[in-house]
């Protein structure tokens, strides 16, 4: 059995990955982390997800949790680098999915990678999302600058951050298909007289609302067709059942290194 720290274990994400782990064959649920605020410390992390009682009570404690434990899944917000410091010390793998790392963030992962951590770090879980990133790539790259790009997201009205991690993932992975830098081409929405669009413009587009779990769609449009690629997510359970996918794929890797979920999926 391989056993799993979830960090941010109250909130919404966290419960679908103690749901999920819990209801594992192979994967055992070793310590639920939350912030000190945290108004369900002390309380078993399973209850809290609706589930019966497992053992594992929340704490704020990632030191003691992770020295019993084989891996790590944060989906936090909190102190991302500092908790996968911690882990990796404690002979952990990481697995993240916080959106909103920032490029400071990817350093940091770089540099414990390069000190000898398993880290999976990708701003979407989702395994069809990571197809989706590996399709605009490849259509980018067929499709030459005839084709305007535009990216519209939708994620429900309590999300912090616009655009969405995936959004820009996937602004990032048309670029690389274009061979194109991301700052030259990228426009965020558009108001006012604009004018023409230029050509080779990407633009990108946040869209907030209700109870939405992730859509997103990449469009390619040129005079007299245009073609879309899209995925939606239903449930927050794709996101954690890809994140439990790193996990068991990071338990069989030897090598250190920051790694994506083009890596887990073999997309490369």
């Amino acid at each position: 059995m391989t056993k799993v720290v979830v960090i941010g274990a109250a909130g919404r994400m966290g419960q679908r990955l103690v749901t999920n782990i819990v209801n594992s064959e192979d994967l055992e649920l070793a310590g639920a982390i939350e912030w000190s605020g945290s108004p369900m410390l002390g309380i078993d992390a399973a209850s809290v997800a609706g589930l019966q009682p497992c053992g594992v009570e929340i704490t704020t404690d990632v030191d003691a949790a992770t020295k019993n434990a084989d891996a790590i899944i944060d989906f936090s917000t909190g102190s991302v680098i500092e908790n996968a410091t911690t882990a990796a010390a404690n002979g952990c793998s990481v697995t993240i999915g916080t959106t909103a790392l920032g490029d400071e963030g990817r350093d940091g992962l770089l540099r414990l990678a390069d000190s000898g951590a398993k880290i999976v770090f990708a701003s979407n879980m989702s395994v069809g999302v990571n197809l989706l990133f590996h399709l605009t790539q490849q259509v980018s790259a067929i499709l030459d600058d005839e084709y305007d790009i535009e990216i519209v997201e939708m994620h429900h009205n309590q999300k912090l951050d616009s655009p969405s991690g995936t959004a820009v993932t996937l602004g990032e992975r048309a670029c690389e298909g274009r061979g194109v830098e991301y700052n030259d081409v990228i426009v965020h929405g558009r108001e006012g007289i604009v004018g023409k669009r230029p050509q080779g413009e990407i633009g990108m587009h946040g869209v907030r609302g209700g109870d939405v779990v992730g859509d997103h769609t990449v469009m390619f449009a040129t005079n007299g067709e245009r073609l879309e690629l899209t995925h939606k997510a239903s449930s927050r359970d794709t996101f954690a059942k890809g994140a439990l996918r790193s996990v068991r794929w990071l338990s069989k890797v030897e090598n250190a290194g920051l790694y994506d979920m083009q890596d887990v999926l073999n997309l490369r």
